[in-house]
């Protein structure tokens, strides 16, 4: 082959990734399709209804767009219930402030201050309907600030609105089979396992991936949190699906950290006997390609046999123990994932329901809190200043695009959508009006004209590059159209709303990059500081549930990851103590909640004060010493019904010389940090 024909194919290769990378598939046909049906019908139903906000209706339905059912069914829940108390507290704020603007300014900062706070600390769609309840009152309140007898209609209508929203994308979503959010989450969640067990395999044969490849695991399994948290309403069975997904995830985390563990407890054993060869044969077997939910139950049944025939003599060394115990969380990880994945796909009730925290900063939430009260104070303040005609409009829209930016994962991306949306919207919408309309009245050639808009900006938000672009042109085309009837032809209006929008853009652009930025470093920085505290909780016994510290943690890390710069070496050394806190966390989490467990067990209180006391202090000869001490308790309980009492009493020591190990290896960075160290 010469060099004229390599061209030629390298050529036609990278046009067919490029076709096959932007033209439309038919399930974004579909996608278009039914977002484009369901604002044409929202809109009509708003002018049946004779609501005086009909727009609205529309534009809730272009803010609802998302291709799977449960993802809008979930966004739509906390959208309205976000309205409904976005609406109390504009009339409130109306009847205390309706004679002094000032105040009424400055009481809607505070308040959209506290909303974009309070949704930092929550997740996905409540995020949205936390942030969504600040910026309604402008909606409602600011936008009527002439008019403030209108305070009260306005709320309804736009209430009203909202619901038309809703039940009409509910009911196309329905008609017109919208794909579920099980269903494609189904598949990405099995190759998340199949990885998850590939990662184990690795780990209990060649040795610890390490920490790197431990991030990349878990970048593949934190996305899918957000799907697992939309399915509840789709089905009947929904809740238990959702339960299900969730305990998988969760147990994919501990997959990941239990073969790790179990992979540093085998490096210390260098001639290990056959019971621990069995155990760690039996967990390399729970993470083979092909393993069925009864051949799980099998394996970890022996493996828990295998715990306690190693601590009924009480002579064994901790090192021993922890590689038993770490054998047998491997294998229950395993189990966990798999009855997890098959109630994601068949609707049992899975064997756990687990909660998967999103890991928030505080000083990152108050830096968001702030950055959008100032970037709204000071444009309320100019505007006013220079007394531009429809300041309560350009209002409006900076404090809702401000708003929304606070709750992506990035900000300046979203910043950069946004100053691209807006004059893509206002051209739009344009040449709707003036070109397509130009001055018609009539409903189905508005419809019509909507329609290619529509379906570019769906198609542009399929594309996670393009999504803000998308999403801001199908949210702002409405918006800049404002459908009336009769239709409202006024260019001067149009031109002075287009610039407004674009002004908003660009407030948004300078706001996320001049008011209170956040680099990578502070980010580092919160995280680390953040991780500290919790730390400090989990060492003197207030950590919380150990699989819940876990998700915790694995966010904590999908997120640090992202943050983390430099050289190749400090990025190394950066999530390796990362994941030094993480474990350390865990391994005292997990600690108190066995030694709560065991205050029943009166002969163990000393033991049980001494573990406590050495995990507070952070001491490893402590911890060293009382993790033998439990193993030795173990040993003296030889009688069968005391076999629940000597895995208690395993998983409590193994989790004592966990610590002490961590500390004993980090026990400098641990210094700088202001912790318990050796």
């Amino acid at each position: 082959m010469n060099g004229a024909e390599a061209d030629a194919q390298g050529f036609g290769a990278r046009l067919l990734d490029a076709l096959d990378r932007w033209v439309p598939k038919p399930a974004a046909w579909a996608f278009a399709l039914r977002i484009w049906l369901a604002m044409v019908l929202a809109l009509y139903a708003a002018f049946w209804l004779q609501l005086d906000s009909a727009s609205s209706a529309a534009v809730g339905v272009a803010i609802l767009a998302q291709p799977k059912r449960g993802q809008a069914l979930s966004k739509a829940l906390y959208r309205f219930l976000g309205t409904l108390v976005g609406g109390a507290v504009a009339i409130v704020l109306m009847s205390l402030f309706a004679q002094d603007r000032v105040l009424l300014l400055v009481g809607f900062t505070v308040w959209l201050g506290l909303c974009v706070f309070v949704a930092q600390f929550l997740q996905d769609t409540r995020a949205y309907g936390a942030m969504l309840s600040g910026y309604t009152v402008a909606i409602i309140a600011v936008a009527h600030i002439d008019a403030p007898q209108t305070t009260f209609d306005a709320a309804v209508g736009r209430i009203a609105a909202i619901a038309v929203a809703i039940v009409t994308i509910t009911f196309i979503n329905d008609a017109l089979a919208s794909p579920s959010t099980w269903q494609s989450l189904r598949p990405r969640l099995a190759d998340a396992f199949a990885a998850a067990k590939a990662f184990a395999r690795e780990a209990l044969t060649r040795g610890d991936p390490g920490p790197e490849r431990t991030a990349a695991l878990i970048r593949k399994i934190a996305p899918m949190r957000a799907d697992a948290g939309a399915i509840a309403g789709e089905l009947d069975d929904g809740v238990n699906r959702a339960a299900g997904a969730r305990s998988a995830i969760a147990a994919l985390y501990v997959l990941a950290a239990a073969s790790r563990a179990l992979a540093a407890a085998m490096e210390r054993l260098p001639r290990p006997d056959a019971l621990l060869r069995e155990a760690h044969a039996l967990a390399l077997r729970s993470v083979s390609e092909e393993r069925s939910a009864e051949d799980l139950a099998r394996d970890g049944a022996r493996l828990r046999d295998l715990v306690d025939e190693g601590l009924k003599d009480g002579t064994r060394p901790v090192d021993e123990v922890m590689a038993l115990q770490r054998a047998l969380d491997v294998a229950n990880a395993a189990t966990f994932a798999e009855d997890g994945l098959r109630a994601l796909g068949d609707g049992h009730k899975p064997l756990r329901d687990m909660a998967l925290p999103t890991h928030r900063d505080f000083q990152v939430a108050l830096r968001a809190a702030l950055r959008v009260a100032i970037a709204f104070g000071l444009t309320a303040l100019f505007f006013v200043l220079a007394g531009l005609p429809q300041t309560s409009f350009a209002l409006v829209q900076v404090a809702s695009t401000c708003a929304l930016s606070s709750v992506t994962p990035d900000p300046k991306k979203f910043a950069r959508g946004v100053l691209i949306g807006m004059p893509l919207a206002a051209l739009s919408a344009g040449i709707i009006l003036f070109v397509v309309l130009n001055g018609n009245q009539g409903f189905p050639l508005l419809a019509i004209a909507m329609a290619p808009v529509v379906f570019l900006a769906c198609f542009l938000s399929l594309n996670p590059p393009t999504f803000t672009v998308g999403f801001i042109t199908l949210v702002f085309t409405p918006v800049l159209i404002s459908p009336e009837n009769p239709q409202s032809y006024d260019p001067q209006t149009f031109l002075m709303n287009a610039l407004l929008v674009v002004i908003a853009a660009v407030i948004l652009f300078l706001t996320v990059r001049l008011v209170l930025p956040i680099s990578p470093s502070q980010h580092r920085a919160f995280a680390l500081d953040e991780a500290r505290r919790d730390l400090a909780e989990a060492l003197a016994g207030e950590g919380g549930d150990a699989t819940t510290r876990t998700s915790l943690n694995a966010d904590r890390l999908f997120q640090f990851s992202a943050w983390n710069s430099g050289s190749g070496a400090v990025r190394r050394a950066s999530l390796h103590h990362a994941f030094a806190l993480a474990q350390l966390e865990a391994a005292a989490a997990r600690a108190h909640a066995q030694l709560r467990q065991l205050r029943p067990f009166g002969h163990l209180t000393g033991r049980i004060g001494q573990a406590r006391e050495a995990l507070a202090a952070g001491r490893c000869d402590a911890l060293d010493r009382a993790a033998a001490d439990l193993i030795r308790a173990a040993g003296g309980e030889g009688r069968p019904e005391e076999r629940d009492l000597r895995l208690m009493l395993a998983r409590a020591a193994t989790d004592l010389a966990t610590a002490s190990r961590v500390i004993r290896r980090h026990g400098r960075f641990f210094r700088r940090l202001s912790l318990p160290s050796a």
